[in-house]
């Protein structure tokens, strides 16, 4: 039997061919991901560019489930990877198990403020009776059903924290393509079935996330031997759930100083008109092409580097960390040439009027000009959340979203120039490159003192 085969591949195969057999089908996947977000806001804007508005504000909360969703899935994949590493089996089945406590404890808060929160939150927005409709009834369906969202962000982290990525992109594909096909049907009643308009997209959403999470469960107990799902260990255990936290947390509280700065934003460009709220839609929608390639190659990325330092191996560390940076910042290479040269054709996928292409080509413009430096930021952020220093992560997104970009868009919004209010995002972008080029060079300095004084036990 081959090295290969007596270990994990995350710990032997070369780092080149590894990333790429990690990263390639997790970066598929996400383009799938994103390409049905932007399909869903496409079919959205052929009901009404109010329609579109109603999506657009209600991001917030949507981001704030994914947060939550997805920064517990970063805290138990880098905890599993990590003791696959260590080749510790039990806490390998108790840091899977806790987390899906953890994964149904959260869908019963969100459940909760899809109910309770989703009017109230769109008319603290806006009086225009048309867009509260519409996206209290986008956001209702979305988060009081989000149980399959959770189910996603678990089932298919598990899979990736073993390095059967394959696995993973098979059931986000499932999913994507389910939303994408039902998408049409239930929005304009295709088929003899009602005209749902934006509550049909939001239903065609959660049966492609309910179907993927199912999907998901399948794949883990059939074909994940590495991990043991056992009903007796779905529950509160404290220890596993405070070390799932501690890298966990921050990337949650990241993620929803995002939901934080659109509501933000919203308001401020709201102020404007409801066409600029509209264009910061479609932008978000826009990015996700490039973006979500990027979070596919950090999903790719976090065990590889999770599992190799609780290896003590850093020659493979320091490999993995230069080689994706490299990647991700050729990848946003691409998505700021888009964004500057076909500005117009992107918007016109959203049955952008004259007003709106006025708008959002200097907006488009604008803000790719940051791609570059977040490429470099989102991956350095991961890399301390990996290998145990999330608080830098924390600390950086804090001070790019709080702290320098909404007081930046707002003080240039004083101004009265609409284009001026999207330099507040290059501008916050500099300020993280900085900040993010320091903590780098910290932890990577401090997680190779950590496994020199392991390997010389």
């Amino acid at each position: 039997m081959s090295k290969i085969e007596r270990e994990n591949k995350m710990g032997v195969m070369p780092v080149g061919r590894l990333l790429a057999n990690m990263a390639i089908p997790m970066m598929i996947s996400m383009l799938v991901q994103a390409f049905y977000n932007v399909v869903d806001s496409i079919f959205v804007a052929r009901v009404s560019e109010d329609a579109l508005t109603a999506v657009s504000l209600a991001f917030p909360l949507q981001n704030l489930c994914i947060a939550v969703g997805s920064g517990t899935a970063v805290g138990m994949n880098a905890v599993l990877s990590r003791s696959l590493g260590e080749k510790k089996k039990d806490m390998v089945d108790k840091a899977a198990n806790t987390g899906i406590f953890l994964f149904l404890c959260s869908y019963l808060v969100f459940a909760l403020i899809g109910i309770f929160v989703s009017g109230p939150f769109f008319r603290l927005q806006t009086d225009d009776a048309q867009i509260v409709k519409f996206g209290t009834d986008y956001a209702w369906i979305c988060l009081t059903f989000s149980f399959g969202i959770f189910g996603q962000f678990c089932f298919e982290r598990l899979l990736q924290s073993t390095g059967k990525t394959g696995l993973a992109m098979l059931t986000q594909l499932i999913g994507a393509v389910i939303n994408i096909i039902l998408d049409p049907i239930l929005i304009f009643g295709l088929f003899g079935l009602p005209r749902m308009e934006v509550a049909g997209a939001a239903i065609a959403t959660v049966i492609g996330q309910i179907v993927a999470a199912t999907v998901a469960i399948i794949l883990n107990v059939t074909r994940n031997p590495e991990v043991s799902i056992r009903l007796s260990l779905i529950r509160w255990n404290r220890d596993v759930a405070a070390e799932i936290y501690r890298v966990g947390l921050p990337s949650i509280v990241m993620q929803s100083i995002g939901s934080v700065m659109t509501f933000g934003l919203n308001k401020i460009l709201i102020v404007f008109s409801t066409t600029a709220t509209a264009v910061f839609g479609a932008y978000f929608k826009l990015q996700s092409f490039v973006f979500m390639p990027i979070f596919g190659l950090n999903n790719g990325m976090v065990p590889i580097i999770a599992y190799n330092y609780g290896a003590a191996k850093p020659e493979r560390v320091k490999k993995t960390v230069l080689l994706t940076i490299i990647t991700a910042v050729c990848i946003m290479g691409v998505g700021t040439l888009l964004l500057e040269l076909f500005p117009a054709q992107l918007l016109l996928f959203f049955d952008a009027s004259e007003h709106m292409l006025e708008i959002g080509i200097p907006a488009l413009r604008i803000i790719a000009s940051h791609f570059l430096l977040a490429g470099f930021c989102i991956i350095a952020g991961s890399v301390c959340q990996a290998i145990g220093n999330p608080l830098y992560s924390l600390i950086t997104s804090v001070c790019r979203q709080l702290v320098v970009l909404l007081p930046a868009a707002w003080l240039l919004a004083q101004t009265g120039i609409l284009q001026l209010v999207w330099l507040a995002f290059p501008i916050a972008e500099l300020v993280s490159l900085l900040m993010s080029a320091v903590f780098l060079s910290k932890t990577m300095k401090k997680a190779h003192a950590s496994m020199a004084a392991r390997a010389s036990r």
